[in-house]
């Protein structure tokens, strides 16, 4: 697996590398900040490690500019720790946000997780697509569609609305939802899983699925099992 790391401090970035060498991850330090975006294309990564402060442009709009076209895993890394930044990355389109001073084990584990969720799903993922409510998912294509129009998800929307498709209207357990995503993953902050809701029923809005997710209140939620 080879992880792109994008870390203006090179000290950091330094011991980072050297914690995944010694776990066999390949490593990429980045060093042309102005040009990420080719970076990542030409050395096809399997996960970044995205740094939020970052010189010219910062880890938010490189993030953006990367999934235009990839879902691939990306975990920010930040000296700010304030709950509207963790908010703000995944909104933007991380899978996980890590603070500094970074714990190496802590970090590691983090990365394992998500590769391990990411990887190991797309391989064992059976049917391709589900349909509910006139809107189809396709697992393969990490995509929702709705009248013709379609918009692309990051790997963990994609398997949060899974288990909602699954599910065929009937109400999932918030705990549920979290043990299939993250598969008990410790250092999961317990607003990861609202922030990441908030950000598909922005997504799906955009093609014409307003109150396609409901929600009861201390239980879970549930796609809308009617006609649009």
């Amino acid at each position: 697996m080879k992880i792109m790391l994008v870390e203006d401090d090179l000290v950091i970035a330094q011991s980072l590398a050297t914690a995944l060498n010694k776990w066999q991850y390949e490593t990429i330090i980045t060093e042309n900040f102005e040009d990420i975006l080719g970076e990542f294309k030409h050395h096809n990564p399997q996960l970044i490690l995205m740094d939020l402060n970052l010189p010219n442009y910062n880890g938010y709009f490189w993030t953006q500019e990367i999934r235009k076209f990839s879902q691939v895993p990306i975990i920010f890394i930040s000296s700010v720790g304030e709950p509207v930044d963790m908010v703000m990355a995944i909104q933007m389109g991380a899978d996980d946000y890590i603070t500094k001073p970074i714990d190496m084990q802590v970090t590691v584990s983090k990365i394992q997780a998500l590769l391990r969720r990411t990887y190991t799903f797309s391989m064992e993922i059976g049917a391709n697509t589900f349909q509910l409510s006139g809107a189809t998912l396709d697992t393969n294509k990490a995509k929702v569609t709705f009248n013709q129009a379609e918009v692309s998800l990051t790997f963990t929307e994609l398997q949060i609305l899974l288990v909602l498709f699954q599910a065929k209207g009937d109400y999932v357990a918030r705990e549920r939802i979290l043990d299939f995503c993250w598969q008990n993953d410790q250092f999961i902050d317990d607003n990861t899983l609202a922030v990441n809701m908030t950000r598909i029923r922005k997504k799906l809005r955009q093609i014409g699925l307003d109150n396609f997710i409901q929600t009861k209140k201390k239980y879970g939620y549930r796609i809308k099992a009617e006609s649009y």
